[in-house]
């Protein structure tokens, strides 16, 4: 079963991508649009995660690295909304189930301005909550503000890589 979470909006020259929410087996559905992404695809895919070092792993220099990390989930009301310039986000669950809350960039005034050493913004705005379970991960775009960590119902430990592809 695939959850595609793909809308495609065409302006002229400019076409957005909005966030992916999948299965990794269904990723090969959304490769085409660039190849880092599926590059990451590859790596997520050949790589056992669950024995893993936490931190920091290059790919392809800084156009394309890992981050594994280990976490409790926290309220979402706890929770902390970022978006990016630079870099899509692959958000991939190994163990844990988590939500992560999304809503589209537009007009939306950030809280913290941007960083551009870390590549990120803070946000305080209304998002939509979407669960994620081992296997599954969220491709989200720089315009795609989101808040990941937020616990399904109760806190919950997760282990997950999010993988940063540079735009």
């Amino acid at each position: 079963m695939s959850f595609l979470f793909l809308f495609i909006i065409s302006k002229k020259k400019h076409t957005i991508f909005i966030m992916i929410l999948d299965y990794l087996k269904n990723a090969s559905l959304y490769s085409y649009a660039n190849v880092r992404i599926e590059k990451a695809f590859q790596f997520l895919r050949d790589t056992d995660f669950t024995e893993m070092n936490l931190g920091k792993y290059t790919i392809d220099g800084d156009t394309l690295y890992a981050i594994v990390n280990e976490y409790e989930t926290k309220p979402i009301r706890e929770g902390i909304l970022e978006a990016h310039r630079n870099y899509i986000d692959i958000h991939y669950i190994i163990t844990g189930s988590e939500c992560i809350a999304t809503t589209f960039l537009t007009d939306q005034v950030p809280t913290k301005d941007y960083d551009e050493q870390d590549d990120y913004m803070l946000f305080s705005c209304a998002c939509t909550p979407q669960l994620l379970k081992p296997g599954m991960f969220t491709l989200l775009y720089p315009h795609d503000i989101h808040m990941p960590g937020v616990h399904v119902t109760e806190k919950t430990f997760v282990r997950k890589v999010v993988v940063k592809v540079m735009v």
